[in-house]
């Protein structure tokens, strides 16, 4: 249970005064769904109202809170000029401007003869000096109140500052005094305030100074975050290692055909990945181990290995995938290398019904099948195995820690292989993983092309369709991958089906179409079409970033490159390469391209090595988005910039190890304290481990 000490926190946003059901919308996409998700947004820049001159010195270009005599009202002749309003003091002239305005209520507001303080941008414009729609108008009492700074919040479509600051300064005003869960020295070395001061003074930034994530209040709020997240990952994995495993270790003669049947050698890292896996599971504590390999670093051989392992050892083996053509796709490289060394396989997924299911969930429950490969579909309530001893997790990220004890729930002791082509900097890999071992795969196997990376203007998009023309006369199959669209009226499939509507006029029925809303059928039916039959020319929104494997695809398109992060950049072009011919992947960006955009693409010409790759995404972007999109498993940074506080990070591991060694059930004060902390952070898995107290 959320401690009752957290509940106005974990109240909707909708609670809070001036947010009404409009409002709440906007701000649980910028920010989340409850109060403390705007303690979490910080701000992102200030405005300082605290200069405060008389007219006759007031600096065009500065904002200014000046104390105005307010004249004579100027109703404009026509819709398209500004209603004006001529103001004074004793040094000179001012002009206030409106567009649009709504006149009872600026006579009302600004009344001719009163005075007023009104706060804003001062513009010179015709020999005079004008505020046009000023931030702020107040009475004179308002003067100190107005001549503050006030920080400027990241916003969203329909959302504006003065609403949002409102929202946050309720939201802060819920904040409560909560026990301190730090480490007293290690708090004094850093010089940090208490949680309540910190989250105070991180949204009252005096200066650009305070905006920076090294200031004491910004840098105890990461090191808060980063902490839960660590003490989560430790918890979780010592209570798991605490659950007695079971030793797995085969006699190697399953293996040994699949080995016999393959048409290569494994390189040096798949020998060693599977070498490391097989001790953890001759072990008898649990295996929790990662493996990290490219696209196309062979990892699912790797696992079919391994999971050939607790076969021989007299135990059942699933391997999940997130999506179906994913796990058809692993079904499609296992079966046949299953069916050499004798092991029957079983495929499920969502779309399968009646009969043919109920065969398959009675082949795993009377231990005829000794592999399940599916979906979802796997962890439902009706699926049991008869032994289910190891289970293989792929594209770890797509789900959570919950999914993932779930289906190792289905089984005594199961052992875990997590398997992700994503690669991650060895920052993330604590932060995300680090309740687990790590195994890297980091050879291509042999054969691979390397592939010819080019960038281009998106004004030369004829020359590339004509291009496109060659390669499909010559037989390549090409993907054309469209952007990803900011918000706005246009969605990613509207932008998709326009490219493939004019794709299609110039080269008719070959082209097809694929997208995230599509049914899992028509998806599957697209892709098969593209991989082996009359489609050579598809158009696609992100879902092939994981997917099909297509060796005649030698040509990848990426539209608006410039918009998509450098691990999803290089997830799509790990979809071509895969054959024998030499492969091309076009990145097409719409310039003038901002600084970070050009870093991106120069990176991507430069090296198709995965790990580089995601160390420099990791510094040209930060965690908080290093996917290119948000994913369920990854920890969502909100406070802590990896990139920035990797010390702190180091520092969050160290004392998360000391808890466990000296309170592994968080029993004493501090461990009190720290149970506050993990709910605060929505660390609530970690805490279910914990014996009550």
């Amino acid at each position: 249970m959320r401690p009752e000490i957290l509940f106005r926190l974990f109240a909707p946003v909708a609670s809070l005064p001036g947010i009404g059901p409009r409002y709440a919308k906007l701000v649980e996409r910028l920010a989340g769904p409850h109060v403390v998700d705007l303690c979490w947004h910080l701000p992102s820049g200030l405005i300082d109202r605290r200069y405060s001159p008389k007219i006759a010195e007031a600096e065009p270009g500065r904002v200014a809170t000046v104390i105005l005599r307010v004249g004579a009202h100027e109703a404009p002749r026509s819709r398209r000029q500004p209603y004006r309003i001529s103001c004074s003091d004793a040094t000179g002239e001012l002009d206030l401007v409106f567009f649009h305005a709504r006149l009872d209520y600026l006579t009302k507001i600004l009344p001719m003869g009163q005075e007023r303080v009104v706060s804003g941008r001062i513009e010179a414009f015709g020999g005079r000096l004008q505020i046009t729609h000023p931030d702020h108008i107040g009475r004179l009492e308002d003067l100190q109140k107005l001549k503050t700074v006030e920080p400027v919040y990241p916003l969203t479509a329909g959302l504006t500052l003065k609403p949002l600051s409102k929202a946050v300064q309720a939201a802060l005003a819920c904040a409560p005094e909560l026990p301190e869960w730090l480490d007293p020295a290690y708090q004094a070395r850093q010089g940090w305030p208490a949680w309540r001061d910190a989250l105070s003074a991180a949204h009252a930034p005096q200066g650009p100074r305070d905006l920076d994530p090294g200031t004491p209040a910004r840098a105890r709020l990461a090191y808060d975050e980063l902490l839960a997240n660590q003490l989560a990952l430790t918890l979780v994995r010592y209570h798991q290692r605490q659950q007695h495993g079971r030793v797995l270790r085969g006699d190697g003669r399953l293996r040994a055909k699949v080995l016999a049947a393959l048409p290569f050698a494994l390189t040096a890292s798949q020998v060693r990945a599977g070498e490391e896996i097989s001790a953890d599971m001759a072990r008898d504590a649990r295996m929790l181990r990662l493996l990290q390999g490219d696209v196309g670093s062979g990892k699912t051989v790797v696992a079919l290995l391994a999971m050939l392992n607790a076969v021989e050892s007299g135990a059942q083996a699933a391997i999940m995938a997130p999506t179906e053509i994913l796990a058809r796709q692993h079904h499609k490289t296992i079966a046949p290398l299953a069916a050499a060394a004798g092991v029957e396989v079983e495929l499920l997924t969502g779309r399968d019904k009646g009969k043919a299911r109920r065969d398959a969930v009675e082949r795993l429950t009377d231990g005829r099948a000794a592999i399940a490969i599916g979906t979802h579909a796997l962890f439902q309530q009706d699926v049991n195995f008869r032994d289910l001893g190891m289970v293989v997790i792929d594209e770890q990220h797509r789900f959570g820690v919950h999914q993932r004890i779930g289906l190792a729930a289905k089984g005594h002791a199961v052992d875990m292989l997590v398997m992700t082509a994503t690669p991650i900097p060895r920052t993330l890999v604590l932060t995300a993983y680090g309740d687990m071992e790590v195994s890297r795969l980091t050879e291509k196997p042999a054969g691979r092309q390397p592939i010819d990376t080019r960038t281009l203007a998106l004004d030369r998009l004829a020359e590339v369709v004509d291009g496109i023309g060659r390669a499909l006369e010559s037989g390549a199959k090409v993907y054309w991958v469209c952007p990803l669209v900011e918000e706005s009226e246009v969605s990613d499939l509207a932008a998709a089906k326009e490219r493939w509507a004019a794709l299609g006029a110039r080269f008719g029925i070959r082209v097809g179409l694929v997208h995230g809303r599509m049914k899992g059928k028509e998806k599957d039916a697209v892709m098969s079409a593209f991989a082996e039959g009359d489609i050579d020319l598809l158009v696609a929104t992100t879902v092939i970033e994981v997917g099909v494997d297509v060796p005649k695809a030698s040509v990848m398109v990426i539209e608006h490159a410039e918009r998509f992060g450098l691990a999803q950049l290089h997830q799509m072009r790990g979809r071509i390469g895969r054959g024998a011919a030499k492969s091309t992947c076009l990145l097409l960006y719409q310039g003038p391209l901002g600084e970070t955009a050009r870093a991106r693409l120069r990176v991507m010409r430069e090296t198709d090595d995965g790990f580089r790759i995601a160390e420099e995404d990791l510094r040209l972007r930060g965690a908080g988005e290093l996917l290119g999109t948000r994913q369920s498993g990854m920890p969502e940074f909100r406070l802590a910039d990896l990139a920035v506080h990797q010390e702190l990070l180091g520092a969050a591991r160290d004392d998360a190890r000391l808890i466990l060694e000296t309170d592994a059930d968080l029993q004493s004060v501090r461990g009190q304290s720290l149970r506050v902390l993990l709910y605060l952070f929505e660390r609530d898995v970690a805490v279910r481990y914990l014996r009550s107290g």
